[in-house]
């Protein structure tokens, strides 16, 4: 990733999601405002046509842009549109149909491709629809699946983050009656090892304190509610912290937000998607960002789905997904600072431009 080790502004790629989907209005919104140039240079996959499409609905938006179908001829002074396909395609506002689905995709494969390859630094996607993604072409059921099989990665972390408010999750997307079966003392430990480094590396803290959730009600009364916190987490824990993790738990799930126990902790990780996802939305409201954490490379979203009940209405709320923008920028100074003090152990990390050095407050 050539950008990221000079002084040069930052490449960012954006998915542009379901193209059916609040996606394309969120980036229109998120890159208006011409000071975010400052920060990055924007690089949107998709088609002229679908931004084009979706500006007339925000008329009091002024938005401009480059086209390009070559990375050697990026604006650095303007948004680039990457055209990822030149057909005429019908958009639907609201639907969830086929071409969504299959636009998505393509959008995304090319987008990621481009983040390997190095022609962007970061990428931000954009939400899609599981269920219209899903296909033998394309087996899985999110982002963070597929930037797995597609990075080769041996594990990866789903991480939201919110200031110093982080919540990772052992799980992610399936059905309830399938989490216990995917609950193990070898998915707990990978998924802590993940976490406790990319909170050094990515996050800038030294010694990452993290907090564990049970997975049964009341951390299963010992065992009266459930064996896993005895015979699964807690063997994992112990593992970790004879790997010099600062491991606390498991804390019931309840209790530990309702007392507001995540505030002594780096970051918390969850058992499954609701359980770490429904008080992580509660607390953090509109700025929270999902990060996939496990990767050489850097993705960041915003944390919701397609919203396709506003689409296309001018009711999408852009701050999810203007965090998620700034969330890269910090991550990529704080990932760069963190490799040039590994390779010079003197050299003492600056705190002014690490994590939080980017703040989104300005384009408000």
């Amino acid at each position: 990733m050539s950008n990221i080790i000079t002084d040069k502004k930052p490449v960012i790629g954006f998915s542009c999601g379901d193209i059916n989907g609040i996606g394309p209005e969120l980036i229109i919104k998120s890159l208006s405002d011409n000071r975010i140039l400052d920060f990055c240079i924007p690089i949107v996959f998709t088609s002229n046509k679908v931004i084009n499409f979706y500006r007339k609905s925000i008329p009091e938006i002024n938005f401009s842009f480059s086209n390009i179908k070559d990375f050697n001829k990026i604006n650095p002074r303007q948004v680039n549109i990457f055209n990822c396909w030149e057909e005429e395609i019908v958009i639907t506002p609201g639907e969830l149909n086929e071409t969504g689905g299959k636009y998505a995709v393509i959008s995304l494969e090319i987008a990621t491709q481009a983040l390997k390859d190095g022609h962007i630094d970061a990428m931000i996607t954009a939400p899609l629809h599981k269920k219209n993604v899903y296909s033998n072409e394309f087996p899985f059921t999110g982002h963070t699946p597929f930037l797995k099989a597609f990075f080769d990665a041996k594990d990866v972390l789903m991480l939201l983050t919110a200031g110093d408010f982080r919540v990772g999750l052992v799980t992610e997307h399936l059905p309830v009656k399938d989490i216990t079966s995917h609950i193990s003392r070898e998915s707990i430990l990978s998924k802590l090892t993940i976490l406790h480094s990319s909170l050094k590396r990515d996050f800038n803290i030294d010694n990452p304190k993290i907090g564990v959730l049970a997975l049964n009600p009341h951390a299963g009364d010992d065992g009266l509610l459930g064996t896993e916190e005895e015979e699964i987490i807690k063997p994992a824990i112990k593992e970790a912290k004879q790997h010099n993790m600062l491991v606390t738990g498991p804390f019931s799930a309840d209790a530990f937000f309702a007392r507001g126990l995540q505030t002594r902790f780096d970051a918390v990780l969850a058992m499954y998607h609701d359980q770490g996802l429904i008080p992580f939305k509660s607390l953090s409201q509109s700025d929270g960002i999902n990060f996939t954490a496990g990767l050489k490379f850097i993705r960041t979203s915003p944390d919701h789905g397609t919203a396709f009940d506003i689409s296309g209405k001018n009711k999408a709320d852009p701050s999810s997904f203007r965090a998620a923008i700034f969330g890269a920028i910090d991550i990529l100074n704080t990932k760069r600072l963190y490799d040039e003090n590994r390779k010079n152990p003197m050299k003492k990390l600056g705190a002014s431009v690490v994590a939080g050095s980017v703040d989104e407050k300005i384009l408000e």
